[in-house]
């Protein structure tokens, strides 16, 4: 259908505090999928589409999510509880700013989506989520953890469902204050949004703990870490911290191996996957590695989907799987909570109001659309395998 104005305005007023939706959105179409007219709604079914990696460089990541994504899609499907039926729709970035604008696209030209899940990564999410703001199509995220994607409301149908890296570089700080001997930080991005807005916050939080912190660069597409490395142990730093993802990590951490670097190394989400281990085999061993998710193979709470996730797919759940498999029961459940009333403007509404119950936490959003859990976990690479540690408060000691 053709959005009202009063539609407009409705979504307008809830975010007041947010980048207004430009004027163009009077224009835009708000079909439900399986409606024979214009007024949206009433009909058998509808499409949550994911935006993240589906193929190139960390894949894997992306995986991780579309599976939880679709095996909640299977469940409600295949449950009965449900008088309408959800397509899984993807919409594959590779992780790249430069095709983002493309997989957002292909989303929003699809008029039977109401919802994307993501995008999975925060330099998507930014070339991406104001053309889903311009389109009124919720980006519900759960990995895209740069602080400035919320940022007074900058994105109007942006939600994130996941705590941001202010969370998760404070974790990292408190997590390196606690242990003897560290006094001097090495912090190094690998230039993405993601990396310099968790190196940012990462190098404010030491100082305010009174360490001493170098701050690098090294760009995610570097062919010879032999540099960086060398850079590294002739700093004599205690410790290391890597906001990047796996794929660069890995030849990193091995030249870093090489160099005979021998102190502590800690990552986050972007390299808590076994396929940072693939790639890296012993030079990762003993790194630490954060992340807003839990273990769900050894959360009791998400015991049994692990279960039916490995049944499923042949593999235990991985990084933001368990999170993206809520994040969709989420979805489903706003759905059917409307009734016969949906369209992406009344689906957007309900999903920046819900309190959901999930499996890994509960879901609310903020006026900006800021997650307002903080609760950031902590693994390491034990024998060759990531080994949860538990919550960082726990940790800590706090």
């Amino acid at each position: 259908m053709t959005a009202s104005l009063q539609g407009v305005f409705h979504v307008l007023n809830k975010s007041i505090v947010r980048l207004a939706i430009p004027i163009a959105i009077g224009t835009l179409v708000l079909t439900a999928c399986g409606s024979d007219d214009e007024s949206g709604g009433g009909g058998d079914g509808y499409k949550i589409a994911y935006q993240g990696p589906l193929s190139g460089q960390n894949v894997a990541l992306g995986e991780n999510m579309q599976n939880g994504i679709q095996l909640a899609i299977d469940e409600a499907n295949d449950s009965g509880e449900y008088d309408f039926e959800i397509e899984y729709v993807p919409a594959d970035d590779q992780g790249s700013e430069t095709t983002a604008t493309a997989a957002a696209q292909g989303a929003i030209d699809d008029t039977d989506v109401m919802a994307v899940i993501g995008p999975a990564f925060s330099g998507p999410a930014n070339i991406s989520a104001p053309l889903y703001a311009q389109a009124g199509l919720a980006a519900v995220s759960t990995s895209a953890t740069d602080p400035t994607l919320t940022e007074d409301g900058k994105f109007a149908t942006f939600l994130r469902a996941v705590p941001n890296d202010n969370a998760q570089g404070l974790a990292m700080a408190d997590f390196l204050a606690t242990q003897d001997g560290v006094e001097n930080v090495m912090v190094i991005s690998d230039s993405t949004p993601y990396g310099e807005g968790l190196s940012d916050v990462a190098q404010s939080e030491l100082e305010s703990a009174d360490m001493n912190v170098q701050r690098e660069t090294v760009p995610a597409d570097t062919v010879d870490y032999g540099s960086a490395a060398r850079t590294v142990v002739e700093s004599g730093v205690d410790a290391l911290i890597y906001a990047g993802y796996y794929e660069a990590l890995a030849p990193f951490a091995t030249r870093l191996q090489e160099a005979g670097f021998d102190g502590i190394g800690i990552s986050g989400d972007g390299s808590n996957d076994d396929e940072l281990i693939n790639l890296a085999q012993d030079a990762v061993e003993g790194w630490y590695l954060t992340c807003p998710c839990t273990d769900a193979t050894a959360d009791e709470a998400t015991a049994e989907f692990a279960e039916r996730y490995e049944a499923a797919y042949g593999i235990p759940p991985g990084t933001y799987s368990a999170e993206s498999y809520d994040a969709a029961n989420m979805i489903i459940e706003t759905i059917a909570g409307l009734g016969g009333d949906v369209n992406r403007e009344s689906l957007y509404q309900a999903l920046a109001d819900v309190e959901y119950e999930g499996l890994t936490k509960t879901f609310s959003f903020d006026e900006n659309g800021e997650f307002t859990n903080t609760a950031i976990f902590m693994y390491q690479v034990e024998e060759g395998a990531r080994a949860y540690l538990g919550g960082i408060e726990e940790l800590v000691g706090g």
